[in-house]
């Protein structure tokens, strides 16, 4: 379990739009042999296979495709497996290039579930998907004949946060801009980070296309404008350009540091478990996974890094606090072989207590009918 570690990117004065705050990320020095560029699939629902016998249903508006060597070789490296044309090797539990390309299984209608990033959330999703580890006879039979399935997440498409179009379409890239961290009323909703600026401009406009949680959505709607950190120079002691020049990056300097160590702290201070998909060339395609720290913070993503574990590219998403709740249920259920007292045990609560939790959390389902409602004779 590691940190993330945003060495070689440095950060530029943030731009406020009502109540969106973006924090451009310049590089220091461009990521020249990983190149990203994207691939428009449309509004339709898309059918992805991520093995012989499963599959799931998800808004796929875009991918983004890495080109890695010198040749040109493409491989996907948003929501796909990176591999080259020679690769003949089975599909793990992230689709590869050639499945996402066929997208002609995609459903003329509305979305059943929206997805941020389709290596990611695959990982939250699948997240003890199996079910419970031992059939002990609190558990139904659709718990240790199906598992999870169908486990069903919703987020809201970039379009439908509230002033997020006008800020991405009003605000200025910088010089030398390799990705941007999001704020909404001032929460860090998403960083996005890509290996080189000609990458950024590029797909600056595919924020607007990416999905975000609950929480980021109704901050959006309810909370007023936030305040913009302009700067204040004194002029007393200025008596020339020179003097203007280094106060002016003196102020530069102060709003990075305040940023860097106030703002994402939620993202950046925090252990992750990570998990490899593919390695090529001398990068690394991962995913990561958050402790699911109930009422915090809590973010998933994916990355590309290379073997310095300097980050090429990087996509997160923030839980809403049910999905926190979701996941922290599904690591304590599973850290004790899913037994219901040991689970309760550690958590502190009752059998009981634990059994509202899990039917509150979209989970009763699992119980057995009878168990489910002798937990809520208990609590009334």
């Amino acid at each position: 379990m590691t940190t993330l570690d945003l060495t070689g990117l440095t950060t530029r004065p943030a731009q406020v739009w009502g109540a969106v705050r973006l924090v451009p990320l310049v590089r220091d020095e461009p990521v020249a042999d990983l190149r990203l560029r994207a691939r428009l699939y449309g509004d339709a629902a898309g059918l992805v296979q991520v093995g012989p016998r499963h599959g799931y249903v998800s808004y796929i508006p875009h991918g983004f495709v890495a080109t890695w060597t010198g040749d040109g070789t493409p491989a996907a490296a948003y929501g796909t497996q990176l591999s080259s044309p020679d690769d003949d090797s089975a599909p793990t539990a992230t689709m590869g290039l050639r499945i996402h390309r066929r997208m002609a299984r995609r459903q003329a209608r509305d979305r059943l579930r929206f997805l941020p990033m389709h290596l990611a959330l695959e990982g939250y999703l699948a997240l003890h998907f199996g079910g419970p580890s031992l059939a002990w006879e609190e558990w139904s039979q659709r718990a240790i004949r199906q598992g999870l399935s169908p486990r069903v997440e919703e987020a809201y498409v970039g379009a439908e946060i509230r002033e997020l179009t006008d800020a991405l379409r009003v605000f200025e890239i910088h010089p030398g801009q390799c990705g941007v961290l999001v704020y909404v009323a001032d929460a860090l909703a998403a960083a996005f980070v890509v290996p080189h600026p000609d990458d950024y401009r590029a797909l600056h406009p595919t924020l607007l296309h990416d999905l975000y949680g609950e929480l980021i959505h109704h901050y959006a709607l309810l909370m007023p404008p936030v305040q913009d950190f302009r700067a204040r120079i004194p002029d007393a002691h200025i008596r020339s350009l020179a003097h203007l020049r280094t106060a002016a990056a003196e102020q530069e300097d102060a709003w990075a540091r305040f940023h860097d160590t106030t703002m994402p702290t939620g993202l950046l201070e925090h252990t992750y478990t990570w998990q490899t998909v593919y390695r090529m060339g001398h990068f690394t395609l991962s995913r990561f996974l958050p402790t699911f720290r109930p009422k915090q913070e809590n973010h998933i993503g994916e990355a590309i890094t290379d073997d310095t574990g300097r980050i090429a590219y990087l996509k997160t998403f923030r839980l809403s606090e049910n999905q926190v709740r979701r996941g922290h249920l599904l690591s304590r259920l599973a850290a004790n072989d899913w037994h219901l007292a040991d689970t309760a045990a550690d958590l502190g609560i009752t059998e009981a207590q634990l059994g509202m939790r899990l039917e509150s959390a979209g989970f009763g389902h699992l119980l057995r009918q009878d168990v489910l409602d002798g937990y809520r004779k208990q609590r009334s």
